[in-house]
């Protein structure tokens, strides 16, 4: 079994807005649970820069928000977050025009959950709440067909577990965009739109204790769901094996492929 990652806020303790003139990949955290975790570790593990904005925290300058321009900015990761698209928070509306800009300048973005779900607003698609209520917990995810030929899903298993934790889904993509892979529930688990830019519904980059930490914080989504979070536990070390290997799989598939250009840590 892959070795699970360390606690939340791996990477919050060496990752500051950098201003040194290096290339860096910006990462939107919107909540101090949901970090990128195996993502991250990924990242870095082959040295890629990382430039991590704390959107939960109050904008300072030692905690920027989201960036005016792209200086410095060699990719962009927007992770999940209990919030919706369309919520009144500050930095919404301007993160989707950002995402939008950066998919305009054609900078590799990955979405995750919301941040999935921002890409897909921002680009002109369609988010809203799931018909038959939320999808919590442990299940399969499937690819469609036209993902075979595609670079960030080689060696990922035609269907395989994924970690699920959303009440809204993505009822149309972005025009032009392709659905890439599906759920029983969600008919858009993730999509590719244009050259570089990529949205997953599911949570790949969770190891075990963030699951746990999802499952245990009574979200009132998760009970909408009917989900009791003892039984999801034990489903999910179960399952964890193969969900930890994909979930590895698809991080050095991004890192390598996606971010191959990101700048390298330097010293």
């Amino acid at each position: 079994m892959p070795a699970m990652l360390s606690s939340p806020g791996c990477c919050e303790s060496t990752d500051r807005p950098l201003r040194s003139g290096l290339m860096a990949i910006l990462i939107f955290q919107h909540t101090p649970t949901e970090h990128a975790g195996r993502l991250a570790l990924t990242l870095r593990d082959h040295a890629r820069r990382l430039d991590v904005r704390r959107l939960d925290l109050p904008e300072s300058r030692a905690n920027p928000h989201v960036p005016t321009d792209f200086d410095d900015v060699d990719g962009i990761i927007s992770l999940g977050g209990p919030m919706n698209v369309g919520d009144d928070l500050p930095w919404m509306s301007r993160q989707m025009e950002f995402l939008a800009a950066a998919h305009k300048r054609q900078l590799p973005i990955v979405g995750i959950c919301l941040g999935a779900q921002l890409i897909a607003k921002a680009l002109g698609g369609d988010v809203r709440p799931m018909a038959d209520g939320p999808e919590w917990g442990m299940a399969d995810v499937t690819q469609f067909p036209v993902a075979n030929t595609e670079t960030i899903l080689a060696g990922i298993p035609w269907i395989a577990p994924q970690f699920h934790a959303h009440g809204y889904e993505i009822t149309a993509p972005p025009p032009g965009a392709t659905v890439l892979q599906r759920s029983e529930r969600c008919k858009v688990q993730s999509f590719k739109a244009g050259l570089r830019t990529y949205g997953f519904q599911y949570h790949c980059e969770c190891d075990l204790a963030m699951i746990e930490d999802f499952l245990f914080a009574d979200d009132p989504q998760m009970a909408a769901a009917g989900l009791d979070p003892h039984n999801a536990m034990q489903e999910a070390r179960m399952q964890y094996e193969m969900f930890a290997r994909t979930s590895d799989r698809l991080c050095v598939n991004i890192t390598e492929c996606l971010f191959a250009r990101a700048g390298a840590l330097i010293g």
